[in-house]
């Protein structure tokens, strides 16, 4: 995972917490499933029935904490995401949307739409990132938020010269120069364009990154006060609140529970 700097004032201890409690399924064989939306087209192959001939008083399928990933703290926050469960190009890329956004001066709620643009990409799903990403975060951001996360997937696909974005040259690399998008991002795209919020959406996506080279280390403590602001932290932690995005947050905390 990617080297963050310590824990802000005041969450050492929950960290402290969260490492006292006792591993799930102690003394136990914990096998791990593979979710099948990640491995469905591909020539990865598990054999499920060899899986659950296993199982026995020591041979069980993972549920809960998992020891080969930084544990999460009880009430868990927006960073402590980024610190525990994303992957070093989502970190990195994220923090240095932010950035840049930040530095040319744009509004914090733009600025906060340029940090978590990306965040399903992180430790949830690639594919519609866009929408779920803004599925994620509607209960905690304000609606022009999660429009602009929602909507930055179909706008990428589409120049516009008037507002300083062009088609990017890496996507002719990554999908080949001839890809077309369907239909439904067409239409995406053409509901965007005619909303009031279509600036903060296409800052989303001029403030991308679209290549994953590895920028130098950004602090994600320069955002806690817009985050602060912005982001609805829930009392109990996110997954933990009943929304009807828990779920979400929860999976992220637990990704190798078998159900």
């Amino acid at each position: 995972m990617c080297e963050i700097d310590s824990l802000p004032v005041g969450e050492d201890r929950a960290e402290e917490h969260a490492n006292e409690r006792p591993w799930p399924q102690a003394g136990r064989e914990r096998m791990i499933m593979p979710a099948p939306v990640g491995r469905v087209g591909t020539d990865e192959t598990i054999d499920e029935h060899e899986m659950l001939a296993r199982m026995n008083e020591h041979t069980v399928f993972m549920m809960g904490d998992n020891p080969a990933l930084p544990r999460m703290p009880d009430r868990p926050k927006l960073l402590d995401f980024f610190r525990n469960r994303f992957s070093d190009i989502t970190i990195n890329h994220l923090l240095a949307s932010g950035k840049k956004a930040l530095e040319a001066g744009l509004d914090e709620k733009t600025v906060l739409a340029c940090l978590l643009h990306d965040i399903a990409n992180g430790c949830l799903i690639r594919a519609d990132h866009g929408y779920w990403g803004a599925q994620m975060i509607a209960p905690y951001v304000d609606e022009e938020v999660a429009f602009a996360v929602r909507y930055h997937q179909a706008l990428r696909y589409f120049a516009d010269p008037a507002a300083g974005y062009e088609y990017p040259e890496s996507y002719k690399r990554f999908f080949g120069p001839d890809y077309q998008p369907p239909e439904y991002i067409r239409q995406a795209h053409d509901y965007a364009r005619g909303h009031r919020w279509y600036g903060t959406a296409r800052a989303v996506t001029i403030f991308d990154l679209y290549f994953f080279d590895a920028p130098e280390p950004i602090d994600p403590e320069m955002f806690t006060d817009i985050i602060g602001r912005h982001f609805r932290e829930p009392e109990e932690g996110l997954g933990f609140d009943g929304s009807e995005t828990a779920h979400m947050w929860r999976t992220m905390i637990w990704p190798n529970n078998f159900l």
